[in-house]
This record gives C-alpha cells, structure tokens and sequence, in this order.
C-alpha cells in the first residue's frame, strides 16, 4: 500500500491516498504506523477518499487508533496532496470532515503549494456540544484542578473539544503531568485537547499542546484556532492572532461578529514508501 508522509508545522501523519487504495481496518493501522520505532513513524493516519458532497472527504485517526472529528494541520496537508497529486487540481476545495464542511484556498507558488488558508468554521461555545458536563451557557475562565494542581479554563470546540488554560509560563511538568490528567477529567466526557498559553503581546501566544489520543505534539491547528478563539473571549488578545507552536507558526483570525475562524498555515510533504502489509 502506497502512502505519502506530510507535515504541518511539525504536526506530522502517515497520508492514504483512499481514492485508490483501500483500507479494512484504518483504527489497527493507525497504531502500526505511527510507532515511531516500529512503524513509519506520525502523530497519525489520515485518509484522503472520495465525497459525494465536497471534492474529497478526510478520516483521521490518532496514533492510539482513535477516530478524531478534525484536525487543522492535517486538512491543510489534504489541500496540498489533492493538487500536486492531480487527484483534484483546483485552488479552492471543500473537504467533508467528521465536524462538517470546510473550504480551503490554496497560495501557489512554482506550481506548489506553500501555505493554505482553511475556513475552521464557527467555534461552538455552548458547553453540551463541546462537550463540557458543567451546566453555564458559556465556560470562560472556570475553575478546574489536577494533581492538587489549580488553573482556570475556557471550553471550546472546533470541531472537536478543547481545554484551553492561560498560564504565565509554559512548563515541562505542566504539559506532560497536568496535561494527561486534563484530558481524562471528568468534566469532559469525550476526553478533550489541552492548550496552555502564554500571551506575550496583544498579536502573538505561545502555546503547547497535549492532544487526545496522541500526546503532546509539536502543533494543533484546531488547538491553535481554540486558543485564540478563548484569548479574544477572555479579551487578552486583538482578532488576529499569530500562534507560536513548538513546530512553526500559524496564523489564526476571529471576528466574533462573523463568526468563521480562519486559519493560514504551510503544508509540507516530506517522503513517500510503499506499507508492506
């Protein structure tokens, strides 16, 4: 089976090309490949298919073999292969994901494509979809502890849930200790992504990120597109925001006022090789 690994910031996955390969299982090969001793070595499986709705649809699974609803670096990844690998050679797509509809403008360059710029959609705020099990119309800045550990929240979903805490620094002990224990709190059903951030000026965060399912990873454009979405809520930052993740840097834009998150960012193929099973 013939599959491409791609990278966005450093948010890496193992790509399927499912308009002519077929995959049984995708939850048991998401585990294979990934291992980074054993397999290919990802944060991930994405398959790229066929959509009656859209120009390709995009199934992901972390590297526990878990179906994600979406992922932001992964979509961009999706945009770049669907054109350079002629499957659909447009510079605007729609890609049908688990969390619905999302467009994407591709930025050219020498016939490659360097940066897409995806529209994330309408962030969703009310705590049963993200889902939250606190009874608020909104969770802004809630209080929440781990490991005898104190820090104050703001729940989004974009697509799929976030935790996201603002902390003056960002700390080994605090990502990879407090980081597992918030994803299994109970205060999130459905698990959840975790994003601490620092914010430095009124247009740049620093953020790292403990992924469900995955672990921390060197970036989460969802994450990135939540973090923002909570700074201009809890009014740290301006509308457009650049996000400083441990892989690169995304560009993420809200106006509350309509609605869509807009995230531009690069998409990077790195190799491609041929899965024996």
């Amino acid at each position: 089976m013939k599959f491409t690994k791609m990278q966005g910031i450093g948010n890496d996955y193992i790509y399927i090309d499912a308009f002519h390969e077929t995959v049984p299982n995708p939850t048991e090969l998401a585990v294979k490949v990934s291992d980074r001793h054993f397999g290919i070595g990802g944060d991930g499986l994405v398959l790229i298919l066929p959509s009656e709705n859209a120009d390709a649809k995009m199934r992901m699974f972390n590297a526990d073999g878990s179906e994600a609803e979406m992922c932001g670096n992964a979509i961009r990844c999706v945009g770049k292969y669907l054109y350079e690998h002629q499957l659909i050679p447009k510079k605007a797509l729609a890609i049908e994901t688990l969390s619905g509809m999302k467009h994407l403008r591709l930025l050219i360059h020498n016939d490659k494509v360097e940066f897409v710029e995806v529209d994330m959609g309408i962030p969703e705020l009310n705590p049963a979809l993200i889902p939250v099990s606190l009874v608020k119309e909104r969770i802004i800045a809630e209080a929440i502890e781990v490991n005898q550990h104190y820090y104050h929240f703001t729940g989004v979903s974009m697509g799929n849930p976030h935790c996201v805490i603002f902390v003056p620094e960002l700390t080994d002990p605090m990502i990879l200790s407090d980081g597992p224990a918030l994803e299994i709190h109970p205060f999130f059903p459905r698990k959840t992504n975790v994003e601490f951030v620092s914010v430095t000026e009124r247009d740049q965060i620093v953020m790292r990120v403990w992924e469900r399912g995955s672990g921390e990873t060197l970036a989460c454009g969802t994450g990135a597109c939540a973090a923002v979405v909570a700074a201009i809520l809890n009014q740290r930052t301006d509308n457009q925001v650049h996000v400083n993740l441990r892989g690169g840097v995304l560009t993420i834009e809200w106006n509350p006022n309509n609605h869509h998150v807009y995230m531009t960012g690069p998409a990077v193929e790195v190799f491609q090789g041929v899965w024996p099973d």
